[in-house]
């Protein structure tokens, strides 16, 4: 429904819609735990929001209405679509359709890559993150680059749980620098598993989020799915295989190069990093940095840039990425 323009009592113009719902039984959905939905709305776009049996009224100015009601109309549509929404599926949607009012969240929320061990559904929450997976649906190397929270590491588990759920792939590879990417291993206690186990353990994680754990296991004692550090993937030829290189800051030229040359016949990479989060010595180039550089027009290579606008953690780690990088 178009807005119409009242007159406030202060003189000012002042726009109102009504989006009305196909089906009045989405509304309390819709509205959220004590209106909690609604609530976010209001607060993000500075509109004011009444629901009635079966639709919501946005007043406000002109861009407050046209941005709530696009954000209430969409996720209207995606409860009629099934969609479980959630207050943080709000966030994402107003993020998302305040950078992008042709975006549409159906595309993007409704685009399930896999079920997740504890019954999530595992799909994009932003414009990139959509990218991002197609990227990987269509190229056989893709980089993923951008800060922590963004869902880098995350959606490409998914997506490797899920290509080998449909036999896509052999087995799943997990691979990731360790100790500073220096791998100065001797200096820890244990053999070398438990040597290595802190620094995989964040990979070891993501898995878990998406297998349950005797299944995971299982996988990992027939060699399935294979974590190991990066310099273990030396001298080898990975073969139908979903392989992910993550913290991927934090290799060298050398060990980029092996890395990518790994790669066999019907494979994939996935590469991700933090370009701002580097702990290599001084003197030592990333070679990630370096691979943006040299591989960004090679034809099957895709690079899919991340940025705050992305997180998908904490509303608060969006604004602590975004107030470091105004410092820097």
């Amino acid at each position: 429904m178009s807005p119409a323009n009242e007159v406030s009592p202060a003189g000012a113009r002042m726009a109102v819609e009504t989006v009305e719902l196909a089906d009045a039984s989405l509304l309390p959905t819709l509205l959220g735990n004590h209106d909690e939905n609604l609530k976010i709305i209001a607060t993000e776009t500075g509109a004011d929001l009444v629901a009635h049996e079966s639709s919501v009224e946005v007043r406000g100015d002109d861009v407050q209405v046209e941005l709530a009601a696009r954000v209430v109309r969409q996720l209207a549509d995606l409860l009629e679509q099934g969609y479980p929404l959630y207050p943080s599926d709000v966030e994402y949607g107003l993020r998302i359709l305040s950078g992008d009012r042709n975006a549409r969240l159906r595309e993007i929320f409704l685009d399930t890559i896999f079920i997740s061990a504890h019954k999530r559904t595992v799909a994009p929450k932003s414009l990139t993150q959509k990218l991002y997976i197609d990227s990987m649906r269509k190229n056989d190397i893709v980089f993923g680059i951008g800060p922590a929270g963004t869902g880098k590491t995350y959606l490409a588990m998914a997506m490797a749980v899920a290509a080998l759920a449909k036999n896509e792939v052999a087995r799943i590879v997990l691979t990731r620098p360790a100790v500073e990417a220096g791998e100065r291993l001797g200096f820890l206690p244990g053999d070398l598993a438990e040597k290595v186990n802190p620094y995989l353990r964040p990979l070891y994680d993501a898995l878990n989020d998406m297998v349950d754990v005797d299944r995971a296991r299982r996988y990992m004692e027939r060699g399935t799915i294979e974590v190991a550090p990066l310099a273990f993937m030396r001298g080898r030829t990975l073969n139908d295989a979903f392989v992910i290189l993550d913290e991927a800051q934090n290799t060298t030229r050398e060990q980029m190069k092996m890395f990518l040359t790994r790669l066999g016949f019907g494979s994939k990479a996935v590469v991700t990093g933090d370009v701002t989060q580097i702990d290599l010595p001084a003197g030592r180039d990333s070679g990630l940095v370096e691979a943006r550089e040299i591989l960004r027009n090679v034809k099957g290579i895709r690079f899919v840039e991340f940025t705050e606008r992305d997180v998908v953690r904490h509303r608060l780690v969006q604004a602590i990425i975004t107030a470091y990088d105004r410092s820097a």
